[in-house]
């Protein structure tokens, strides 16, 4: 669910080793087994930097980071969002936006995917266009993509829309934006059929680090 900026638009935990608590159970003959793992491999913390926008993980590791702190993007028209990610510390596994969408702006071009993305409205209203068809969400909608779903989030109502949005991060993975009336409607479609995510966004200019827009609450 963005270079790191691009991959970023298409909406990613690293994967470490953790070490496994033991756990008892019982043996096949009925006695008490108890069962332990220790493993070598622990898992570091990753160093957070800060810049004019905010903060962002500059290793790799785990880490703690209030939204209202960490780096955002201003995507020229495709809202704001934060990916919790640094250029050189990125997800490998899923990807995570918190976005902001103003009433009319897309949260990227209508595409499909090869992997599963799911989203939940936090705040606000927004248009999901999906499959062609169009849905008006609300607060705490839950919305399901399996892989290959054609969808995107336009804001809608009077206000900002949050939108948290997750997604598989498949090496290689397909990736389609196809031509969709309702989505042309709304501004957020292409007019010719593309796989090159350069040539869907080409009239968009390239997101730049923001800090927390003063739509997030808190």
């Amino acid at each position: 669910m963005r270079s790191l900026t691009s991959k970023y638009r298409e909406l990613a935990l690293g994967a470490r080793t953790f070490i496994h608590s033991g756990r008892r159970g019982r043996s096949a003959t009925g006695s008490d087994l108890s069962i332990a793992i220790s493993l070598e491999t622990v898992v570091p913390e990753a160093p957070l930097e800060r810049n004019e926008a905010g903060m962002y993980p500059a290793g790799e590791g785990w880490f703690v980071v209030n939204a209202r702190d960490t780096q955002w993007f201003d995507s020229n028209g495709l809202g704001f969002y934060a990916p919790f990610e640094g250029e050189d510390a990125g997800f490998a596994q899923l990807g995570f936006n918190i976005g902001i969408l103003r009433p009319g702006e897309p949260s990227c071009m209508y595409h499909r995917e090869d992997a599963q993305e799911d989203f939940l409205v936090l705040s606000g209203e927004c248009l999901l266009i999906v499959e062609g068809e169009e849905r008006p969400l609300e607060a705490w909608d839950f919305v399901h993509c399996p892989a290959w779903t054609e969808h995107v989030f336009v804001g809608a109502g009077d206000g900002p829309c949050i939108l948290f949005g997750m997604g598989a991060r498949i090496a290689g993975r397909g990736l389609v934006y196809p031509v969709d009336e309702a989505a042309l409607r709304h501004g957020a479609g292409v007019e010719k059929e593309t796989s090159q995510g350069a040539e869907a966004y080409a009239r968009y200019g390239r997101p730049w680090p923001a800090p927390c827009p003063e739509e997030f609450p808190g």
